[in-house]
């Protein structure tokens, strides 16, 4: 069980460090084909993990009222976030409020603000595997659709910060050090599993919020965007069927 546990919680990670790499094999930015079947599979992974791995186990527990609460929250958390923090998306969209700071800079603190919920995503997944008998195969399998998620986001990092004239082992370091906020997270979280206990149906929904609240505000309007956009959508459709089978068989 600890190693699962610990698998869970660096995978996210893992993505991060990988899609960093980017910078040492790469010239220019990931070709948009591949990106695109990420975020695509991502989003349907993160989708589906969010409603077998913490919506339906929240619901089982008899009582909607904490799951509407805690759904609500999740999205007003990350909604908040995103007003509060300057950031800038990585293809346009909306700007948080303006800073001094360089448009790198502030990809890279959007994307490390972003990975810390995510990180007490897993961890509250992998909590509710270990103290209420949920699936350990759907935190597993929540924990890859988000290191899926990381892949571009690391190279999105990473890759303008070698443009910009730094060595590719700075940037490489710097797009990695990104995604470190999720494994601690996520152990904040499960240091706090006693005591989660008791709010379980409370922060089921809450990560389910918060995930989801990333899948329709990052994910799917970049896997949207430009030409490839079908097979951004074929690649949601193997991940949310791949997520649903894996949590609902093995779990």
């Amino acid at each position: 069980m600890l190693e699962a546990i610990l698998t869970a919680l660096l995978i996210p990670f893992a993505g991060t460090v990988l899609g960093s790499a980017f910078v040492f094999v790469m010239k220019k930015d990931m070709p948009e084909l591949f990106q695109k079947i990420l975020l695509g599979f991502a989003s349907g992974v993160m989708v589906a993990a969010s409603v077998w791995s913490l919506l339906i186990p929240a619901i089982d527990m008899g009582n909607i009222t904490p799951v509407v609460i805690g759904f609500l929250g999740g999205f007003a958390f990350l909604l908040l976030i995103d007003y509060i923090t300057p950031h800038i998306h990585p293809k346009g969209g909306h700007e948080g409020p303006q800073s001094h700071l360089s448009r790198t800079t502030m990809l890279a603190l959007a994307v490390t603000i972003h990975n810390f919920p995510e990180g007490m995503a897993v961890g509250v997944a992998i909590a509710g595997a270990v103290t209420a008998d949920f699936s350990t195969a759907g935190a597993l399998a929540l924990s890859l659709g988000i290191a899926i998620q990381n892949i571009p986001e690391g190279a999105i990092i990473s890759m303008p910060l070698r443009s910009a004239g730094n060595s590719r082992w700075k940037a490489f370091m710097v797009g990695s050090l990104s995604g470190i906020v999720e494994p601690i997270g996520g152990a904040l979280v499960l240091l706090l599993a006693s005591a989660a206990t008791a709010t379980m149906p409370y922060l089921l929904p809450f990560a389910a919020g918060a995930m989801l609240y990333v899948v329709i505000e990052e994910l799917i309007p970049e896997a949207s965007q430009g030409e490839h956009s079908n097979v951004a959508t074929i690649g949601f459709a193997i991940g949310f069927a791949m997520m649903m089978v894996l949590d609902v068989v093995m779990g």
